[in-house]
């Protein structure tokens, strides 16, 4: 099978140097990061703690000056540079790194091209840039701590009360299960992710302080869960238990 080429993009003024292990390792499930860039004005000691992080993971550094206060010569260099490796027809889909809505045409544009889109930001990031990717991950399910003291920011785990009360969250659960049932009420759960990642870009358990959406399931209380003979191999299948 071959690997899904990625270009990896990250806008330095929007991000924290604290995701750089956890954005590799998620990026990593989707494909090869083949390309690896980080867009700054590397002049400026705001940026030391990129510095450090970098060599690590060879992501390479591009330099750009901030000719004119106000104006944000960074998001134009990495649109710049984005485009251009739209162009050469080597990749198959970019990881946008960023919380700055600067970035919503430039992820639908690159899907216009066939191609998909992983957004990486913070929950501050505008709606639509988050609507533009085919799927876009919270930078703080991911967060490592840069320094003894600073406190790790990860989601704290919801109770079944807080679970259920998020009507939201239920409604799309629901209707989730209920698309990809069967006659009795089962649906395999690579479908139901696969929904839940269609209704919402943002959709992902680890918002709500759990690794894989079956721990999310059994932690709402309101689901059963199991393995069940599919050919000559196993899958997990869920549904709603039965009310009494």
């Amino acid at each position: 099978m071959a690997t899904t080429k990625l270009a990896v993009l990250i806008d330095a003024d929007n991000a924290s140097p604290a995701i750089i292990e956890g954005l590799m390792a998620e990026v990593a499930i989707y494909g090869a990061a083949h390309v690896k860039r980080i867009y700054g004005d590397w002049t400026r000691t705001n940026l030391s703690g990129w510095k450090d992080a970098l060599p690590a993971h060879a992501v390479q550094p591009i330099q750009q000056f901030a000719y004119t206060k106000g104006k944000n010569a960074t998001d134009s260099a990495m649109i710049i540079d984005a485009m251009d490796l739209l162009y050469t027809g080597r990749l198959d889909g970019f990881c946008l790194v960023s919380s700055d809505s600067d970035f919503t045409r430039l992820a639908s544009r690159i899907r216009e091209s066939g191609l998909t889109v992983f957004g990486f930001g913070e929950r501050k990031t505008p709606e639509a840039f988050r609507m533009a990717c085919d799927k876009f991950i919270y930078t703080d399910v991911f967060m490592r701590t840069v320094a003894k003291e600073e406190p790790n920011q990860a989601p704290v785990q919801r109770t079944a009360k807080e679970l259920r009360s998020d009507t939201k969250l239920m409604n799309m659960l629901r209707n989730a299960i209920d698309g990809a049932s069967n006659d009795d009420g089962w649906a395999s759960l690579g479908a139901v992710g696969s929904i839940l990642s269609k209704q919402s870009t943002d959709f992902d358990s680890r918002n709500y302080g759990y690794s894989k959406l079956s721990g999310l399931l059994n932690g709402i209380g309101l689901f059963e869960i199991e393995e069940q003979q599919v050919g000559n191999g196993k899958a997990i299948f869920v549904r709603a238990k039965p009310k009494l």
